[in-house]
């Protein structure tokens, strides 16, 4: 994915938001519900009704991004609207945009020892 680099802060808008929404609606989400400036250089996720869409809005400097991603089949692991904001890691939303579970990633075995 073309986009923020490791270390960026990424908010989670918890719950269900509206997908029709373009770049101005979700800056101005980010800025009502998450009570964060859109322009800050945070990256800022939403999620649509269905759970099989994803919407992340980043500020790089120059103008607004806005990544759009559908799951052909499963949905993307969400918090609940009671949580509000969740925060996480870039290592997190790598796994996020990919359609993994990142609140319980499943990591491989240890290596065999050898000899």
């Amino acid at each position: 994915m073309i986009g923020p680099g490791t270390g960026v802060r990424v908010y989670l808008a918890c719950g269900v938001t509206d997908m029709r929404k373009g770049i101005s609606g979700l800056a101005a989400l980010a800025e009502t519900e998450l009570r964060q400036r859109p322009a800050n250089g945070a990256v800022f996720a939403f999620r649509g009704r269905r759970g099989d869409r994803v919407k992340l809005l980043y500020w790089d400097g120059q103008g607004f991004c806005l990544y759009y991603k559908v799951l052909e089949t499963g949905c993307f692991p969400w918090p609940s609207p009671a949580d509000g904001t969740a925060r996480l890691t870039s290592a997190q939303l790598a796994m996020l945009w990919e359609g993994m579970d990142w609140r319980r990633p499943s990591w491989g075995s240890p290596p065999a020892r050898m000899g």
